[in-house]
């Protein structure tokens, strides 16, 4: 009977409040534009940067890759072909990619190149002096790696790059960094493979990019990184072997000095080498009652997006503020992690007047300056004019009233946000169904179910803890002091604020220690790689949380009751 009901209030709803369908307007139904991308656009002369252009179709035409020949020397190339099924719609791609090796230094512009009927966009290329000879170079195979800071600070983001030259072509290999102690480091993004000659040989050199965060200040070593692997062999290889030879190469450590944090930092401690705001959509005017929108972008050097606090509007008077989650556009150059954060913020004006959008604010250490710095962004004025509504119920007032239509207007009745007429009977049966409904379902579930009660009885027992969660070893095993925070917070069901409440929620006296541990490290100088040992240890079955106070349970009187 409720299921039918339903059925039927719903049918009504639809027949007497009719929305208009949204309509695909002819340019969401094109397919994407032409893509074109370089793997690097800033290369040392000498070094290739991959030109990638995809194409939205299987069998398209191979671009005409002759613009490119006054500038550059071509090689590598190659095609692929992928399909995809999404939604119920296939999509079907075919990249092409040459490896362009620049003839001179400066600024090499890479003009729009012909796919079929149309172009590709323009692109730059940057190309240096050449870099320094490595000091290893000559060898088969060897490693170089470098630190954008030589002497950062305390839970400052240090880009570390790791090379690996090899000119014998490799079947297979490994290459494995360690990370050091009292720092945390993590790979990101992915590996980028490029040629570069030295001393008149041709090197294929794979960078890979790693985000170091050390945790104390004092010396830091960073052990060096290792390679192990195959290659194809030489002549000799051939003719008394299986044609493969052994490679093996290591990387020097590197010696970084960690600073302390500095008295007159501001809190948050943000360490940064550049940090920029700015309004991206700043409207000069708006309306009562309807939300305007205001985009806020954040360009940061040197850190990333998870490093960064949130951006926020301060109070506005007179309205109300709605963020959209942020949006953040992480790369690496320059050696370091970049990021670009953006964040719309809707606001609704209360009423008519001069509205004042204040900017948000945030304090942060110029790194290299040595010296706190605020970026803000200038207050927004905004113009807003009367609602909508008051202004067209006075010209519907003003305006005359036909005599014969006076009647017909009666009949009907205005909904806001309904387009046409709404008859008030049709209202009035709307309202009543919804009323007799709201009745129907209070009575139903006004009895607890039994299944429910036993349920309920049911969860009061906490389950067995698991092992430690995949999210808290990968914060133990790469991750900073306040990631390996939050990772324990969100263990707890459901999760807690800060760490004193874990503690008071854990049960084992060697986690609470632990946590203890993960505390003092964090805010007190104490050791934190020892914090993360013990933490491993510790956790490593799973936390162990208190059992919840068993509820009184009321007996019911005996049936017949003893004389």
């Amino acid at each position: 009977m409720p299921r039918r009901f339903s059925a039927f209030v719903m049918v009504l709803l639809l027949s007497a409040l009719s929305w208009p369908a949204p309509t695909q307007t002819r340019s969401q139904a094109q397919a994407p534009p032409l893509r074109a991308w370089l793997d690097r656009d800033r290369i040392a002369l000498g070094e290739t940067a991959t030109l990638n252009i995809e194409v939205e179709q299987a069998d398209a035409d191979a671009p005409d890759w002759s613009p490119l020949l006054g500038e550059f020397r071509l090689s590598g190339h190659t095609s692929s072909r992928s399909f995809e099924y999404v939604n119920g719609v296939g999509r079907a791609r075919t990249l092409f990619a040459v490896a362009l090796q620049p003839r001179r230094e400066g600024a090499i512009g890479i003009p729009g190149l012909r796919v079929g009927s149309r172009r590709t966009p323009p692109l730059t290329l940057t190309v240096t002096p050449p870099a320094a000879t490595p000091a290893r170079a000559g060898s088969a195979v060897f490693i170089e790696a470098e630190a954008d800071a030589q002497q950062p600070y305390v839970q400052q983001a240090v880009g570390y790059t790791v090379r690996l030259y090899y000119a014998t072509p490799l079947i297979s290999g490994q290459l494995d960094q360690a990370a050091p102690d009292g720092a945390s480091l993590r790979r990101i993004g992915e590996d980028v493979q490029y040629a570069r000659e030295i001393a008149g040989r041709r090197y294929t050199v794979v960078e890979r990019h790693y985000l170091l965060i050390p945790e104390r200040s004092g010396p830091l070593a960073v052990p060096g990184a290792q390679f192990r692997g195959r290659g194809a062999g030489g002549f000799f290889d051939d003719l008394f072997g299986d044609g493969q030879s052994e490679l093996q190469a290591g990387g020097p450590p590197r010696m970084l000095t960690v600073r302390a944090i500095p008295a007159s930092a501001p809190q948050p401690w943000l360490p940064l080498h550049a940090l920029a705001l700015r309004w991206q959509d700043a409207p000069r005017q708006a309306r009562a009652g309807a939300a305007l929108a205001v985009t806020v972008e954040a360009t940061v050097d040197g850190a990333t997006a998870a490093q960064l606090p949130e951006l926020q509007l301060p109070a506005i008077p007179g309205a109300q503020v709605f963020a959209d989650p942020p949006q953040a556009d992480e790369v690496f150059a320059g050696g370091r992690p970049q990021v670009t954060l953006t964040r719309r913020f809707e606001i609704v004006p209360a009423q008519a007047g001069t509205l004042r959008i204040a900017g948000p604010e945030l304090s942060w250490w110029d790194v290299r300056a040595g010296r706190a710095r605020t970026a803000t962004l200038p207050e927004l004025s905004v113009q807003v004019a009367p609602a909508i509504a008051a202004s067209g119920n006075a010209s519907v007032a003003a305006a005359p009233v036909p005599a014969g239509a006076a009647g017909a207007d009666r009949d009907w009745v205005r909904v806001p946000g309904v387009q046409g007429r709404v008859r008030p009977w049709a209202l009035a049966t709307v309202a009543f169904a919804l009323l007799w409904l709201i009745t129907l379902m209070w009575g139903l579930h006004r009895q607890p179910h039994p299944a429910a009660v036993a349920a309920a009885d049911a969860d009061a027992v906490p389950p067995s803890a698991p092992a430690a969660p995949a999210h808290l070893r990968r914060a133990l095993d790469g991750g900073d002091l306040g990631e390996i925070a939050a990772a324990l917070c969100a263990l707890a069901q459901p999760p807690v604020a800060d760490l004193d409440a874990v503690q008071a929620r854990l049960d084992d006296a060697r986690q609470r220690d632990a946590v203890d541990a993960l505390q003092r490290a964090r805010w007190g100088g104490g050791d934190a790689a020892a914090a993360r040992t013990a933490l491993r240890a510790a956790f490593r079955p799973g936390p162990r949380w208190r059992r919840p106070a068993a509820r009184a349970v009321e007996a019911l009187p005996p049936l017949y009751p003893p004389r």
